[in-house]
């Protein structure tokens, strides 16, 4: 009999703590609680909208509260909107929390365009009313204006500035004897997988205190390091002596391909003291074609930092490859070359590699393989190189030392003052 009414009560306390919640409050003390004061969102350009941002509206009070009415404090006028029970509104009425529980409000900001050049801030509340007790949170984003360039071909030579940026949809393409100059400071954003082809002539002149930007569009922080955002440039066989100087190609799913030999006696792309990095795929790969690379940083790539074969003409020169990925389970080295490719006619390749750093995780990171019946040409002089092969001993390279970068987990591949490789690059005594 005892047993029963232990088993009664444990019904009893389980059938209060259900229904703990019962019955609405009125009292005017009874205020809300929020995951959040500030809603900042990072820059959104006009026109193209942001992604959606989650506050939490908590009721910590043991009954129920009726919430009377939500709303923007800027109407319908505002920028903001809001998604209250998968309805888009700018208010909403009678939203009832039961005790110690929440609900979810989802904001969106659009913001109209205007004739500004530099970014403005666009600011609004969210007005909460319970009980005659007035809450409120802020909504802020900051805006910017941009050019927006939907599947477009550019078929005369044009001047890209800085003024503002560039918003890519699907794809933008410079046509064959069309040249496109970019100038310090350009920012080139890239929505999706949409993608810059070039047939004609690509010449950016960046500077180190203003790059040129390559990047995704999602200006959201989790972004601003995520690979694989948009599709890459592409140059085809009809471009010939496209230069980059001082450029940022990053996030993309292919950051450069290349996939013939130039035209000219020009090199097919010649790119000098820029960063390619965060690629879900390799950073730069090539087909048969003719790369001049100087002074560059490569890094993070989900398969390749540079991939090149079927043939062609490389000529690298004060490079670091550096293979680590944070995030991405690579399994090939760094910088692989080839004569041949599949499902590509094999041609010879010549390759002269000097002063480069070519260092990552894996065992095997720099790798030259002959296929076919061709012809390799290959001087590798004054380079460290992680590799488990003897083919490069000699010719002063410096065969799995580590260089010494500070922190190259966290992407600073600066070398410390004690490194190895101080001083040991081709034009110092040896």
């Amino acid at each position: 009999m005892r047993l029963s009414y232990l088993y009664i009560g444990f019904l009893l306390l389980v059938f209060t703590a259900c229904h703990k919640s019962e019955g609405i409050t009125t009292d005017s003390r009874a205020k809300l609680s929020f995951s959040t004061d500030t809603l900042l969102f990072d820059t959104v350009f006009t026109s193209s909208g942001s992604t959606n941002k989650r506050i939490k509206v908590y009721n910590s009070n043991l009954k129920a509260v009726n919430i009377s009415n939500i709303k923007l404090s800027g109407g319908a006028s505002s920028s903001f909107s809001l998604i209250i029970n998968g309805q888009s509104v700018n208010q909403k009425t009678n939203i009832q929390i039961d005790g110690k529980d929440s609900i979810s409000i989802y904001v969106k900001v659009t913001i109209d365009g205007n004739n500004q050049t530099e970014p403005f801030i666009a600011q609004d509340s969210i007005l909460f009313n319970t009980n005659g007790n007035k809450q409120s949170i802020a909504l802020i984003a900051y805006g910017q204006n941009a050019i927006f360039i939907n599947n477009q071909t550019i078929s005369s030579n044009t001047t890209w500035t800085s003024s503002l940026p560039y918003i890519i949809y699907k794809s933008v393409t410079v046509a064959p004897q069309a040249t496109l100059n970019i100038l310090p400071g350009t920012k080139i954003l890239f929505h999706g997988s949409s993608a810059m082809n070039i047939k004609g002539k690509l010449v950016g002149n960046g500077t180190a205190a203003n790059p040129i930007l390559f990047s995704g569009d999602r200006t959201e922080s989790f972004y601003a390091e995520e690979s694989g955002q948009w599709n890459g440039v592409h140059f085809y066989s009809s471009s010939s002596g496209s230069t980059l100087n001082y450029t940022i190609i990053k996030n993309a799913v292919i950051g450069i391909a290349v996939d013939s030999l130039s035209t000219t006696n020009k090199p097919k792309l010649s790119l000098t003291n820029s960063i390619v990095k965060n690629m879900a795929i390799a950073g730069f790969v090539g087909y048969n074609t003719q790369l001049d690379a100087s002074n560059n940083l490569f890094y993070n790539a989900g398969q390749y930092l540079l991939y090149g074969v079927a043939g062609g003409k490389y000529n690298l020169k004060q490079n670091t490859f550096a293979g680590y990925t944070t995030k991405l389970a690579r399994r090939t080295p760094s910088v692989y070359f080839s004569d041949s490719d599949n499902g590509r006619p094999a041609a010879n390749l010549n390759v002269e590699i000097a002063n480069n750093i070519i260092w990552g995780s894996l065992a095997e990171e720099f790798l030259i393989e002959k296929k076919a019946n061709t012809t390799i040409e290959a001087t590798i002089r004054n380079n460290a190189i992680k590799t488990l092969l003897k083919t490069y001993e000699g010719n002063f390279n410096l065969l799995n030392i580590d260089p010494g970068f500070i922190d190259p987990i966290k992407y600073n591949f600066i070398l410390q003052d004690n490194s190895p490789l101080k001083n040991k690059g081709f034009g110092y005594e040896q």
